[in-house]
């Protein structure tokens, strides 16, 4: 018995050591080809990458983070900031990439080239088209279809009453440094509402799910891409259509907002140094269903940043293989 025990454990050990050996092997060759690569392509050095409070953006800069990380030899500083705060960082150098804008025109004239300081520059669309925004519970857009149309909500506003807006309806904002105009909205619609922060994205999720559980009256901003709509069909409520000009002042705007086509927004002196990271942010292209699979990952799988980028990346290296710098 005891002589029999030896064996096995012989054995075993000399399996281990054949395993070991074959899979170092493997290890040297992928970390050796990945070296020859990053010195093809030069020195990637530091990224700085603004990170904006909503997980979408998260997905996206850390998905493109890692990559530049293990496949380039960046290295990535994630620095979390809101929108504005994040253009502000562009001409000191604090901020490289905003990897998601959601369209900003008044600080693409303070800080674009051809009408501001010129420290920014549109760095390419991200193949993802953002829709915002009134949206309600999925219930309510079933029993009561007639919310749906702006015109009607005011006979519903004290259906969506709460003790913190008295007679008047709420309408629940999502985070107050969002690009929003429905306060404006409201008062230029006439609507007998009164808007209500939520205070974070995941507040606004939260609030949403809990509505459709209770067959609450809600009514708030939201939009897609969100990994929500996969759980929970939101239905949207039909404003004045968008037309040009009818956002320019913030006080009068009483129109929905348009659709828009994201985009990666870069520092210009970053650019001009170029490198292999410039590259791979300027290529980075992707669908809203990549970006709510990642996003998922992150708020409803409870995944870390970096493991929902880790496991999204290794699952998808077609796709990211297009994204990756060339000379």
């Amino acid at each position: 018995m005891q002589r029999r025990s030896r064996r096995l454990l012989a054995v075993g050990a000399l399996s281990a050591l054949t395993l070991t050996a074959c899979g170092g092997g493997a290890i040297d060759e992928e970390t050796q080809a990945n070296e020859e690569q990053q010195s093809e392509l030069g020195d990637c050095g530091e990224i700085n990458m603004a990170v904006n409070p909503w997980v979408g953006f998260y997905a996206d800069a850390y998905v493109v983070g890692h990559i530049a990380e293990q496949e380039l030899g960046c290295t990535v500083n994630y620095k979390e900031l809101k929108e504005d705060v994040s253009w502000q960082g562009f001409g000191t150098g604090e901020v490289d990439v905003v990897i998601e804008d959601w369209g900003h025109p008044d600080l693409e004239k303070q800080f674009f080239d051809d009408q501001g300081d010129g420290s920014a520059m549109d760095g390419g669309p991200t193949g993802n088209t953002g829709i915002i925004g009134w949206y309600v519970p999925p219930w309510l857009a079933e029993e009561h279809p007639e919310v749906l149309d702006y015109e009607n909500l005011n006979d519903f506003a004290k259906d969506f009453a709460t003790s913190e807006t008295g007679s008047k309806g709420q309408f629940l904002g999502a985070d107050p440094s969002y690009v929003q105009f429905d306060e404006a909205i409201i008062d230029n619609l006439g609507l007998d509402f009164e808007v209500v922060f939520s205070g974070s994205e995941a507040a606004s999720i939260t609030a949403f799910q809990q509505a459709e559980e209770k067959k609450e009256f809600l009514i708030g901003y939201f939009y897609e891409p969100q990994w929500l709509f996969a759980d929970l069909p939101l239905a949207k409520v039909a404003l004045p259509p968008y037309e040009d000009g009818c956002q320019d002042d913030p006080a009068k705007v009483d129109c929905d907002y348009p659709e828009t086509e994201l985009k990666k927004i870069l520092s210009t002196s970053w650019v001009e140094e170029g490198g292999p990271g410039v590259e791979l942010v300027q290529n980075f292209s992707w669908s809203n269903d990549d970006q709510n699979v990642v996003a998922k990952y992150i708020s409803e799988d409870g995944l870390s940043n970096e493991d929902a980028a880790t496991k999204w990346v290794e699952e998808n290296e077609d796709i990211w293989q297009q994204w990756m710098p060339t000379s």
